[in-house]
C-alpha cells in the first residue's frame, strides 16, 4: 500500500509547523487524554466526548485553531483544500494556522483512527470515529471517508449480523482496540481470499455458489484471526 505525499506548499507548511513544535519543545496535546466513564473529570478545554454508538472518546472542538501539527499523520488534499489526518482528527489549512474541521467526503487513508466502532447497517460494516464513517474499499485498499448512511442512527448497531458471527476469544490479552482493528483486517483479508464480500447481496456471487464462498470466506476469517493469537468457534 503506498502512503500519501506531501508536496510544494503543503509540505513547506507541514515541515514549519512540525519544526515549530520540536523548537518549542511543547507536547501537541492528547484528545484521547480522557477515557468515558475512566474517573478523570470533564472534558479537557477544547474538547467534547463522542458518545454516539458507545464510542465513548474525547476529541477536539469542530472550528479549534492549533499552531502545531500533531507528530504523527499525513497530508490530504480534497476538493482544493489541505488536509492533516491524524487518527480520527482532521484538520484544515489557514493562513493564520490549522483548523480542526470535518473529514472531507470522498477522502482515503490508509488506516483507520486507533480509537474506532464497527456500526452494522444491513449487513454492511461502517466504521465510526468522531462524527465521521469510514468505508474499506478493497479495489484502493483504503478506508474511504463517507456521508452518514441514512436511517444508520436508528437502524446501525454494533452487533454483528448473526448470520456472519464467530465467537472470537483473545488468548494474548489483546486490548478492545486491537481486537476490532484484527477483525476489520481479517475480515478484508478472507473477502480478498474468498471473493465473498458481505457488503453485497449473496456477498457478490451467484446464488449457486453463494453459499460455498460464504463458508471459505469463514474459514478464511478464523484462520486469519488463530494466527493473530485469538480462539475462535
Amino acid at each position: 500500500m503506498n502512503m500519501p505525499s506531501i508536496n510544494g506548499r503543503w509540505r513547506s507548511a507541514a515541515i514549519l509547523s512540525l519544526i515549530a513544535l520540536c523548537a518549542g519543545g511543547a507536547a501537541f496535546p492528547q484528545a484521547r487524554g480522557h477515557a468515558a466513564g475512566g474517573g478523570q473529570g470533564p472534558a479537557a478545554p477544547h474538547q467534547h466526548l463522542d458518545g454516539h454508538f458507545g464510542h465513548n472518546h474525547y476529541y477536539f472542538d469542530r472550528g479549534y485553531t492549533v499552531h502545531q501539527l500533531p507528530p504523527r499523520g499525513f497530508a490530504v488534499e480534497r476538493g482544493g483544500e489541505h488536509y492533516w489526518y491524524d487518527g480520527g482528527h482532521w484538520y484544515r489549512w489557514r493562513r493564520y494556522g490549522w483548523i480542526v474541521d470535518g473529514a472531507p467526503f470522498g477522502a482515503f487513508v490508509w488506516y483507520l483512527p486507533d480509537f474506532f466502532t464497527t456500526v452494522w447497517l444491513d449487513g454492511f460494516p461502517y466504521y465510526y470515529a468522531n462524527d465521521t464513517y469510514y468505508v474499506w474499499d478493497g479495489a484502493r485498499q483504503e478506508y474511504e471517508v463517507v456521508e452518514p448512511p441514512a436511517n444508520i442512527d436508528t437502524a446501525g448497531t454494533t452487533q454483528p449480523p448473526l448470520g456472519d458471527t464467530l465467537f472470537v476469544y483473545p488468548k494474548n490479552g489483546q486490548s478492545a482496540e486491537q481486537q476490532a482493528r484484527d477483525r476489520a483486517d481479517c475480515d478484508h483479508s478472507a473477502a480478498e481470499k474468498s471473493g465473498y464480500d458481505r457488503s453485497q447481496a449473496q456477498g457478490g456471487a451467484l446464488s449457486e455458489s453463494a453459499a460455498s464462498k460464504r463458508w471459505d470466506y469463514l474459514r478464511a476469517e478464523m484462520a486469519c484471526l488463530e494466527a493473530r493469537g485469538y480462539s475462535v468457534k
